[in-house]
This record gives structure tokens, sequence and C-alpha cells, in this order.
């Protein structure tokens, strides 16, 4: 009996999935994701006020020659659209996700968006209370892993392209104005810097819109020629950046979340570009991890080092979780760990002994388990078609090419535990960033990170008090 209940349960579900999906396709038909990808983010505001990229992602689809920022919903609400705005160290992304049917329209509207804005001193103004809404609330998060993104970006790229901060700062939300603003767009929305890609559409009919809506506009900044572009390449330097705060009252619940220490540890790795980046993506899934109450079984990473060399042995970290972050021209492989205060400096020993032994043996099973898990994911994130489009958009905006996921593929499964061991001992040759947030007490010296991550066993250097 449980067994027919469930077979006719599962029977109506088919069935009502299949209705849906009938009339969505009657509604809509078939679904494409179009959208404007520009090489311009915060990298690229060494010579503006800084949080220009911030304002303009705010600023998206909100006034145009389209009209009001409803007029703009109402048109894509037709064609069962959504949009989306997002701005990035090294990109800014418009996007839009519609009936295939509405093409003309959707590229119409990025253009318009794009190039067309409107930039009135309402919208301004409304973008400012918006940021500064956003600033309050992202420190006031029980969360810290943005924060500690800006902040070891500082500290690896102190006050150069990659390391300039992805927010708009308060004092700076005043100043950015339509001048300003005009003459970042002048410069950096040129065409040579922008690629229109499109998923789930025929590619003459994309070419034939970009043709339309695209070729030979003037912007409303005018048509004058481009003067000062940043070109800068990225200079690691290495660093540290800490933040004193409380973080005993960030819960908001009845339960209170205990107070956290949060450090970071970032070395360089390489670009997107190098053929070392496969080889440092296996790494970082090798590393993997998570938070002391993640939930799930091996497809999660539950057998990944941060797991099993550290989350199953020290009950009293609260997170261990590898990051890699990598651009057109350098990269950051980087370790998150959360403790009680009391504990800060026992967990910033276990992180860099981490890094130490990532130079050390590699298990065939380990690693046929992290690039197979690797492949897993890079699969299942391209089932998406908004993702599709951002691996196509991403890909061609840097190299005019696309490396299609089963010659990826190919590439992880040719890592060789060798592969490993060379990249991990060239990137511990280079100075570690650090980031701190919480209270710092008890918190090693940079000096002792660093000679820490030179030893063979990546321990601190031992402390002597002196009592009298």
């Amino acid at each position: 009996a449980p067994q027919q209940g469930r077979e006719r349960f599962e029977t109506r579900v088919t069935a009502l999935e299949n209705g849906l999906r009938v009339a969505s396709q009657r509604k809509f038909g078939q679904f494409c994701t179009v959208g404007l990808l520009i090489n311009s983010g915060s990298r690229h505001e060494a010579k503006y006020l800084s949080g220009i990229s911030h304002f303009l992602e705010k600023l998206a689809f909100s006034v145009a020659q389209f009209g009001s920022k409803d007029e703009i919903l109402l048109t894509l609400e037709k064609h069962g659209g959504i949009c989306d705005c997002q701005a990035s160290r090294d990109t800014i992304m418009y996007a839009v996700s519609a009936d295939a049917k509405g093409l003309d329209t959707v590229v119409n509207l990025l253009a318009d968006v794009a190039l067309q804005p409107r930039l009135s001193d309402e919208e301004i103004e409304m973008t400012r209370m918006a940021i500064r809404f956003e600033l309050e609330d992202l420190n006031m998060r029980p969360d810290p892993e943005p924060l500690l993104t800006e902040m070891i970006h500082a500290a690896a790229y102190r006050e150069n392209t990659v390391g300039l901060n992805r927010f708009c700062p308060v004092e700076n939300t005043n100043k950015i104005d339509r001048q300003v603003l005009h003459s970042y767009l002048r410069n950096y929305y040129t065409p040579d810097r922008m690629v229109l890609a499109g998923v789930g559409i025929e590619h003459e009919q994309l070419v034939e819109c970009a043709k339309k809506y695209l070729l030979g506009v003037e912007p409303v900044w005018g048509s004058a020629q481009a003067k000062d572009v940043d070109r800068s390449v990225a200079q690691y330097t290495g660093g540290i950046v800490k933040v004193e705060k409380d973080m005993s009252d960030v819960s908001l619940g009845p339960t209170p979340i205990p107070e956290l220490t949060h450090i970071m540890i970032g070395l360089e790795s390489c670009s997107f570009l190098e053929e070392d980046f496969i080889p440092f993506a296996v790494l970082n899934m090798m590393m993997g991890g998570g938070g002391s109450f993640s939930a799930g079984g091996p497809g999660k990473g539950m057998f990944t080092r941060l797991y099993l060399n550290v989350l199953n042995r020290h009950h009293w970290m609260y997170n261990a979780t590898s990051y890699h972050h990598s651009y057109e021209d350098t990269g950051l492989l980087c370790i998150h760990a959360s403790a009680d205060p009391k504990q800060v400096r026992e967990m910033v020993e276990i992180i860099t002994r981490e890094f130490i032994l990532m130079a050390g043996a590699v298990g065939e099973v380990e690693l046929e388990r992290a690039k197979t898990q690797l492949k897993s994911m890079l699969m299942m994130n391209l089932e998406s078609r908004p993702v599709i489009f951002e691996d196509v958009g991403r890909q061609v905006l840097a190299t005019n090419t696309r490396k299609l996921p089963h010659e990826l593929c190919a590439l992880i499964s040719q890592v060789k535990s060798a592969d490993i061991k060379r990249v991990v001992t060239k990137m511990l040759h280079k100075k570690p960033a650090v980031a701190a947030l919480g209270d710092l007490t008890d918190l090693p010296t940079y000096e002792h990170i660093q000679a820490a991550l030179s030893s063979k066993d990546g321990r601190l250097p031992r402390m002597y008090r002196l009592f009298r």
C-alpha cells in the first residue's frame, strides 16, 4: 500500500510538472539569457573615486530612454523576463533572461541601459541611500565572509588593481555624481571592452540585433576618444589587514552566536590564463572544507583535507574553508578559519600547517576524488543557462575564445600529484596575505605567520613569557 501510494503521488507530481512545462512553453516558448559583459570594475578605479562600479551596479536598469525602472520591468514582463546587473573587480555584467521571441526588445533594452542611462539626480540620490544601507548591513551580518574577502585582497594587493575596494566607501557616496560617472564611462564603456553573449538563441539572430542596436550608437556621454584607461598589471605585495571588532552581539535571534575571531590567510596562485590554473583548481577542491555544521556526505566535500584534518580533529573550530580567486593577471588561494578568540593562536598554526602539508605527498585516491568532484561541479553548474552565459561571456572577454566543458574536463584529468606539489612549492615562496577580524588579542604577529609558512612543519615560533 505505501508503495502504491508513493507511485500515485509521483505520477501526480510528474503530471503537474508536465502541465506547468507545457503551460510555460505555450506562454513564453524557448527562454534565452542575453547580456553585455564589460571589461570594467573596481580594479580600474585607481585614478577615480573608489566606488564607481558599485554605483553603476545599483543604477543599472533604473532610468534609461525606455523610461523609469517600473516601465523597464513592465517591458520585460511581457516576455517573461528578469534582469540583473553584477559588478565584480574586473567585470560588470548586464543580463536579461526572457522568451527568445523577445530577443529584439531585450538587446535594445541592454544597449539602452548600458549606453544611454539618464543618471538623473533623483536616481543618483536613491543609489546613495541604497549603498549606505548596504554598507550598514554588511557590517552587521553574522557572516563576515564578504568583509574578509575585501580585507584579504587589500592585504595581498596593497593599493593596486584587484586590491582596491569593491564597495563604495561611505565618504565617497556624496562625491560621486553624474559628471564623475560620465568621465569613467567614457573611458571604460567602449566597444573594444564589451562582449554581447547569448545562450538559447541562434548566433545569426544575435549578430543582427547587435548590428541594429549597438553598432555605431553614440553613448549619452558623447563619442570622445578614451584617454585615461588604466592598464596596470596586478602587483602582489602580501601584508596584513586587521580590524578589531566586537563580534559578541552579531546574532539577532534568541540563541546568540558564539563570539568568534575570523582569520583568512592567502598566498598568490596564478591567473586563469596560465596552465597552472587547473592544478590550482584541483588543489582548492582537495582542500575543500566548510562550516562545522555543514550538512551532507561525500558529495559535499566531507573527505576534503580541511574536514578530515581540521574540523574533524579540532571540535572548537567553527569554520575552515578554502577559496580560490583568479583574475586575468593574478590569483589568490586562501583559507578562512573561525574560532573562539582565546584559541586564535592555535587556529592560525593549524592553518599554516595545512599550507605546508599541501606540498607533501598527495594520495592517488585523494587526487582522483578531487578531480572527479571538480568535473562534477563544473558540469552541474553548466546545466544552468545563466551560468553558461557568464562562462561564454567571461572567456570571450578575456581570450576571444571559449574552452568547451569537455576540453576543461580533459585538462582536469591530466593533473598529476607532481603538478600539485610544483604549484604549491612555487606558491609557498611568496609572502602571505592575512586578514583578521574580531578580538585579535592573541593573534600572532605577521612576521610569525610568515616564519611558520617558511618552516618545514608550519609551526609558529615559540613564545616565552617572563614573569616577575
